[in-house]
């Protein structure tokens, strides 16, 4: 497993609309291993690899979606002081937000800052006063900085994005933006480790894409033009095998393996094609779980709802602490998820 690039992948900022950077990241980690790399308008890379085996005259053609982006902010306004209020691209739990370090993003370059909201610090607030929990457009970002350098810093349509180091642990990956870095890490490591096996009978188009968070916006547009047979979401899913959930609400348990997606808030999966990833996984003897999200959703919706419909699963994997900075993912269960997907691709004929 290619850890560098993961934590590269992690660290490197890109809110919705503003993937830029992970984009380059991913141009260079694939360079060699696709046939054709284009970048839609929308900002979407389009990776297509021609089939290396079978002879059918029309191979089936998948498309696999991994968005590039992850939850982050715009600068919505500058005031007098200096402070940077800011607009959420994303969604976010605003008890998250207090007193963290974030990283405002310009053309000049990256500035490193404080976000929180307004209020009294804890020595000479009330027990009222410490159960305000504001709204995102409540939290603003305070430079370290005059507000005259302030103002000329940092500008209206900046982003921010969470500024924390990507950790190792034992068992486990933590960091900010693994929704949905681990779907890119692991579309890129299933490609590779095709591309070292016996090769694939189907046309492989993986599309990293833009504004997954903000409505699936890329994943539309790619669909519309990929024209795909089939198609998997691939994303993060919930890990809530923590205290305080109950069972039924758990959606994964850590170390069970990769999941496969059911049915989320965005999409019904295809029954024959999600049992079919079930079947791979049991026959490659491949750890996974079965599981339905109550509420979120992901790209494969997208694939799904184009031209005249298409048929899709979604593979998953799951992440305790979604949508915080410490977003953590069990080693084995990454592992196979790249396996199963790796898999499965290598079984469409």
């Amino acid at each position: 497993m290619n850890k560098k690039l993961f934590q590269r992948l992690c660290e490197t900022p890109g809110v919705p609309g503003r993937e830029e950077r992970v984009r380059e990241v991913v141009k260079g980690a694939i360079r060699g291993l696709f046939d054709e790399v284009r970048e839609d308008a929308m900002g979407s890379l389009i990776c297509t690899r021609k089939r290396t085996s079978g002879n059918k005259r029309t191979p089936t053609r998948i498309l696999i979606c991994a968005h590039m982006d992850e939850i982050g902010f715009y600068v919505r306004h500058v005031d007098e002081q200096g402070y940077a209020w800011v607009n959420p691209a994303g969604g976010f739990d605003p008890r998250n937000l207090f007193h963290r370090r974030v990283m405002v993003c310009t053309d000049k370059g990256d500035h490193i800052g404080v976000m929180t909201a307004g209020g009294k610090p804890v020595h000479i607030s009330t027990p009222e006063e410490r159960k305000q929990i504001p709204e995102p457009l409540g939290f603003y970002v305070d430079l370290g900085m005059d507000a005259e350098k302030a103002r000329k810093a940092v500008q209206v349509g900046d982003y921010v994005v969470m500024h924390e180091p990507f950790v190792e642990q034992p068992e486990a990956f933590m960091s900010k933006a693994i929704d949905n870095r681990f779907a890119v890490f692991c579309a890129i490591e299933a490609v590779k480790k095709l591309s070292k096996g016996k090769g694939h009978a189907c046309e492989i188009v993986v599309a990293f894409t833009t504004q997954e968070e903000v409505g699936l916006r890329g994943a539309f547009t790619a669909a519309e033009a990929v024209h795909a047979d089939l198609g998997i979401g691939l994303d993060v899913t919930l890990c809530a095998d923590t205290p305080g959930v109950p069972e039924a609400d758990r959606v994964t348990k850590r170390g069970d393996g990769a999941g496969v997606m059911f049915m989320d808030s965005s999409m019904i999966a295809d029954r024959s094609l999600a049992e079919d990833i079930c079947r791979v996984a049991k026959r490659r003897k491949i750890p996974y779980q079965r599981c339905i999200l109550p509420r979120g959703g992901q790209d494969g919706a997208a694939i799904q709802r184009s031209r005249h419909g298409v048929r899709c699963a979604a593979v998953v994997c799951g992440t305790r602490y979604v949508h915080t900075i410490t977003e953590s993912i069990h080693k084995g269960d990454l592992q196979a998820t790249i396996d199963l997907l790796a898999a499965w691709i290598g079984s469409v004929k």
